[in-house]
């Protein structure tokens, strides 16, 4: 498994539609409220298999009242 964060930047006032419309996917592992350029962030573990453009696209991207995402890849380093 891959592990990603993607932030939600949503429509104001659709933020917690959003974070429901989320959770009901079951495809993150944590999602957190934030403050900045964005209103939510995810952390998402993409199975090895799976293209991460491919699969967020499919899984998340098409939520109505997100108006913009951020993904951030990770590496293991040490």
């Amino acid at each position: 498994m891959r592990c990603v964060f993607v932030q939600f930047r949503c429509i104001p006032g659709q933020t917690y539609q959003v974070a429901d419309a989320i959770y009901d996917r079951e495809v993150v592992s944590e999602l957190y409220s934030t403050s900045g350029e964005y209103d939510l962030i995810a952390k998402v573990y993409i199975p090895e298999d799976k293209d991460v453009g491919h699969y967020l696209s499919e899984a998340l991207f098409d939520i109505p009242g997100i108006s913009r995402t951020l993904t951030t890849m990770t590496f293991k380093a040490f």
